[in-house]
C-alpha cells in the first residue's frame, strides 16, 4: 500500500463525471438533472461531487437540509441549489439569502418563508406533496390548502413558485403497483396546482426511476445514488462505483488453534494460523453488521472479517498466507481487482448499499482522484 496511510477512501470523480453523463443519455429532451450531494455527496465529499456533477453537465444541485446548502455557498458552490427538509420552527432566512431555493411542505413552513421576506431577492419554493410515500409532503385536503396560500403568495410577489415536487417509495422494486399510483396521485397534484394558477417544473423521478420509469422524468430529475455508481435497479446503466475503501494492515500474528478473536470471542481459529489487524472500524463508518460476514481483499484473496468489527479495527484470518504489516486491504471498490463491492458489504451486513459509503465517517480521509478534466475553477486550485 502506498504511503503511511492508516485508512482512506479514495473518491474516483471521473466516475462520478462519467456516471452523470449515463444518467443524462436516458434522459428525455428538455428534461433537467440534478444532482443530489446531500450527507456529505453520500459519504463521497459534498463539494468535490458538485463540481464534478456540474463539470459533466448536472444543471442544478439537491441537499436534504438548509445547513448543507449554506456550507456549499461557503465552500464557493454558486450553482442552483435546493433544500428540503427543514422545520417550520427554523429561520430560513440564511439559506434564502444565499439564493438556496427551498422545499415547502406545509402553510406553516411557507408562513417562514414569508417571514423571511426578500432576504435574497424573491424566495423560490419547490412545493412537495406526499403521493403515498408517508414522509414529507402535503397530503390530502393539505395540498389544496398550501397549494391556495403558495398561489395567493406567489400573485402578490412574494414568493416565485419554481417546482412541485414529490418522492417515490418504490421505484427500485419491478412491477411495485405503487409507483403508478403515486404517479396518478402527483398527476392530480400537477392538475390542482395548474387550477390555481400554478404551472412550476415537475420532479418525481429519482435514479431507480430514470433507469426503469422514463415516462416519470416529468421537468427534472434528483438523481442521487447513480451519482456515486451504484444502481438501485437491475441495469446498471453502464454506472461505476465512485469510492473505494481501503486500509494497511497493522500488525500481524501467528496463534494458535482454538484462539480467540475480538470482543466476545465469537471468533476461534480452525488451526495454527496468522491474524492481521486492519486499523478501521465503526469509528470510522464500517457496520459493525459486518462481523464474522463481510469480506475484503487481501494480496489476490478474499477473506472474511474475523469476529467483532471493534470501534478502532477489526481482524482477518489469513491462514498460511504471507501477509505483513503495510499490505492492502481493499474492504469494497467497484471490483476491479476482484474486490468486494459495496453491494456485497450491504448484502453481508443486511442493508443497503447507500448506507454502506454513506456512513463512512469524517475520521477517514477522503483521497480524490480523476480531477484532470475539470475547470480549475471546480478543482479548487
Amino acid at each position: 500500500m502506498t504511503g503511511p496511510v492508516r485508512c482512506e477512501a479514495v473518491i474516483e470523480l471521473s466516475a462520478v463525471r462519467a456516471n452523470v453523463r449515463a444518467l443524462r443519455s436516458r434522459l428525455r429532451p428538455g428534461t433537467a438533472l440534478m444532482a443530489v450531494v446531500k450527507a456529505d455527496g453520500y459519504g463521497h465529499g459534498a463539494v468535490p461531487v458538485a463540481g464534478a456533477a456540474l463539470a459533466a453537465g448536472a444543471d442544478l444541485l439537491g441537499v436534504a437540509t438548509p445547513a448543507e446548502a449554506v456550507a456549499l455557498r461557503a465552500a464557493g458552490v454558486d450553482a442552483r441549489l435546493v433544500a428540503w427538509l427543514w422545520t417550520p420552527l427554523q429561520d430560513p432566512g440564511p439559506a434564502l439569502a444565499l439564493g438556496v431555493e427551498l422545499g415547502v411542505s406545509s402553510p406553516a413552513q411557507l408562513d417562514a418563508v414569508l417571514a423571511a421576506g426578500d432576504v435574497g431577492g424573491r424566495p423560490r419554493i419547490h412545493l412537495k406533496v406526499d403521493t403515498g410515500l408517508g414522509r414529507g409532503g402535503a397530503a390530502g385536503a393539505d395540498i389544496a390548502v398550501l397549494l391556495a396560500a403558495a398561489a395567493t403568495a406567489a400573485a402578490a410577489g412574494r414568493v416565485e413558485v419554481v417546482g412541485l415536487m414529490s418522492h417515490l417509495a418504490s421505484a427500485d422494486i419491478p412491477g411495485d403497483p405503487s409507483v403508478a399510483e403515486q404517479a396518478a396521485a402527483f398527476a392530480a397534484a400537477r392538475q390542482a396546482a395548474a387550477a390555481a394558477g400554478l404551472t412550476p417544473a415537475a420532479h418525481l423521478a429519482n435514479t431507480a426511476a430514470v433507469l426503469d420509469h422514463p415516462e416519470l422524468q416529468l421537468d427534472l430529475v434528483r438523481t442521487g445514488i447513480g451519482l456515486y455508481g451504484l444502481s438501485p435497479v437491475a441495469d446498471p446503466a453502464g454506472l461505476r462505483p465512485a469510492m473505494t475503501l481501503r486500509a494497511a494492515v497493522a500488525l500481524t500474528k501467528r496463534v494458535p488453534a482454538g484462539h480467540g478473536v475480538s470482543y466476545g470471542l465469537t471468533y476461534r481459529t480452525k488451526a495454527e494460523t496468522t491474524l492481521a489487524l486492519v486499523p478501521i472500524g465503526y469509528g470510522d463508518g464500517v457496520p459493525r453488521a459486518a462481523s464474522n460476514a463481510a469480506e475484503v481483499l487481501i494480496g489476490d484473496a478474499r477473506r472474511r472479517i474475523a469476529g467483532r468489527v471493534a470501534m478502532d479495527q477489526f481482524v482477518v484470518d489469513c491462514g498460511d498466507a504471507p501477509v505483513s504489516p503495510g499490505d492492502e486491504v481493499l474492504l469494497f471498490g467497484p471490483g476491479d481487482r476482484g474486490e468486494p463491492t459495496a453491494r456485497d458489504w450491504a448484502v453481508a451486513c443486511g442493508t443497503i448499499d447507500y448506507e454502506i459509503v454513506t456512513r463512512i465517517g469524517p475520521r477517514t480521509p477522503r483521497r480524490y482522484t480523476g480531477r484532470d478534466d475539470e475547470p480549475p475553477a471546480l478543482r479548487g486550485d
